[in-house]
């Protein structure tokens, strides 16, 4: 076993050559931006639609990495996202942001996702904190505003799942065919909480303030189940839960996510509840979620006791930073080795160390899924940049 205080230069090479990947596999040198998807064999699928999420995914990438390391040539693949961002996503007449593009630019989809609006947030907050440049902070504050005029709810508070192009009602709200049609969701949820952290760094709003708290309080009083101390995933409008599912990677993502928002706004009380019933998180997912082989598994129905035993990537991901909070939160070096256990599964089994970057699946036995995209609609480069950046910074040197 590898001392933790070993791996830091490991988790930058690492880090490097996943951007190094995206800058040289993802570049739609024919219409601009970045391809839709690159296959298994780190071809590009040139008609592949282009997706919002992923564009922004790659913004806030792209500009944390020149915040990080000061690397010009990151910031020029940023300000290529920004600018594909702005020219063909941004909805001109409606404001916001589409869903998703044709691969030459067009639009596929108008309709606002809440989730994806909250996407745009994180990238354009980090560009302007990388840049400066204040047209990327409105279009921040902007869609702050849309997202609160449009999709709070002021009666029983929290944010609806999607809205059409025009922010009129949607009937179907999901965010993928495979999520339940409810109005509500902690995914959204808890994709809107990181964007919001993210704007208040740069952008100190009393209102974004207040709303950040109201959030953070919304998870542990609606969200977080007090019996279980899992995510319930689905809601009706009045909090009602319509889901029968344990996610364990949002667990563990969320568990260290609430903790930066009550950070970020210097609520010490809060952040003190929400570092309690995130150790309790942690340590119900070592005890349910982990395998012998020190990764995380994916999900479990709780109708059926089926586990679904694939590894994602970003769920491994997301595992190691949750473990480095719960060490800094508790002292208990117990999660430092756990997180060294999954960094060496990742090591092993989740790096394509032939073609680069990380697979987006291993099986059971840590075999990958060949017919997964490297790059995709949803494989985006931000959970692993993400987590490898944050555990260098929160080891101790």
């Amino acid at each position: 076993m590898k001392n933790y205080l070993n791996i830091k230069q490991e988790l930058l090479a690492e880090y490097k050559n996943i951007l190094d990947y995206w800058m040289k596999y993802t570049l739609d040198t024919e219409f601009e931006g970045f391809i839709g998807e690159v296959n298994h064999s780190n071809s590009q699928v040139k008609d592949s639609d282009k997706g919002v999420v992923l564009n922004s995914r790659i913004l806030w990438t792209f500009a944390s990495a020149y915040n990080f390391l000061k690397d010009e040539e990151y910031l020029v693949i940023a300000k290529r996202a920004y600018e594909y961002l702005i020219k063909y996503f941004w909805d001109k007449k409606y404001e916001g942001v589409y869903w998703n593009l044709t691969y030459d630019g067009q639009v596929l989809d108008g309709r606002k996702q809440i989730y994806a609006q909250g996407f745009a947030i994180y990238g354009l907050s980090e560009y302007y904190k990388a840049t400066n440049n204040k047209e990327a902070l409105c279009y921040s504050i902007k869609l702050f505003q849309l997202i609160e005029n449009y999709s709070f709810d002021e009666e029983n508070g929290g944010y609806l799942e999607a809205l059409a192009r025009n922010w009129e009602p949607l009937e179907d709200m999901r965010l993928s065919l495979k999520d339940d049609n409810e109005p509500k969701s902690m995914n959204t949820h808890l994709h809107i909480i990181e964007p919001y952290a993210n704007l208040y760094k740069v952008w100190k709003d009393p209102i974004l303030k207040r709303q950040i708290k109201g959030l953070i309080e919304t998870f542990l009083d609606k969200i977080i189940d007090s019996k279980t101390s899992h995510f319930n995933l689905f809601f009706d409008m009045d909090w009602s839960v319509k889901s029968n599912l344990i996610s364990y990677g949002h667990d563990i993502e969320g568990a260290w996510l609430l903790c930066e928002a009550a950070e970020v706004i210097g609520d010490e009380e809060l952040l003190k509840r929400v570092e309690e019933i995130a150790i309790k998180m942690i340590d119900v997912t070592i005890e349910e979620g982990l395998a012998t082989d020190g990764s995380l598994l994916y999900e479990k129905d709780l109708s059926t006791n089926k586990v679904e035993t694939d590894r994602h990537w970003w769920v491994q991901a997301e595992a190691m930073v949750g473990f480095v909070n719960a060490w800094q939160i508790s002292k208990n070096n117990l999660y430092l080795d756990k997180m060294v256990d999954i960094w060496n599964f990742i090591e092993e089994k989740q790096i394509d160390n032939d073609g680069g970057e990380w697979f987006l699946r291993v099986d059971n036995q840590g075999e990958p899924v060949k017919f997964d995209e490297k790059a995709g609609f949803w494989k985006c480069p931000y959970h692993n940049t993400r987590a490898l950046m944050e555990v260098y910074n929160r080891l101790v040197n």
